[in-house]
């Protein structure tokens, strides 16, 4: 009788998913970590993410999973007129943002997360779709080395 009171649907999950959401998906995570960093900045705190590292004990030769902490490498900077800027990066390029443009002015360092949510709202509606493919197509060039 519970089921009667729930709205069923033929929806279906999909197998495959376009690689444009993978990326943007991708870039969201990226961007919601540098906000962490930022609001952990801001109380004096430290920020890092937890991993899992694989390795090979020596002695029994059996793998082994631990579990690290990770550093994130803040994604603002001072430029050499003293301003902060923002780079937005995917993987270890920066996204050109307008043309000639990789970076985002901020006001201060209070502006911060409100720039970075913005830009985190930018890469969920598709803005950077273009950027992210530009640059995800010169890192996998990189690999074919």
């Amino acid at each position: 009788m519970t089921l009667a009171t729930l709205k069923l649907t033929d929806a279906k999950k999909p197998r495959n998913v376009a690689p444009v959401i993978v990326r943007r998906r991708k870039l969201e995570l990226r961007v919601w970590q540098q906000i962490e960093l930022a609001k952990a900045q801001q109380t004096g705190a430290s920020y890092t993410i937890k991993r899992f590292r694989s390795y090979t004990d020596k002695t029994t030769g059996a793998r082994m999973q631990i579990e690290t902490d990770v550093r994130v490498k803040p994604w603002w900077f001072l430029t050499d007129s003293g301003k902060l800027a923002i780079s937005v990066r995917y993987g270890s390029r920066v996204l050109e943002l307008a043309p000639k443009k990789y970076a985002v002015e901020v006001a201060s360092e209070r502006e911060l997360v409100k720039t970075l949510d913005a830009i985190k709202t930018a890469v969920a509606m598709g803005e950077l779709d273009t950027q992210i493919e530009l640059a995800s197509g010169l890192l996998k060039k990189g690999f074919g080395k």
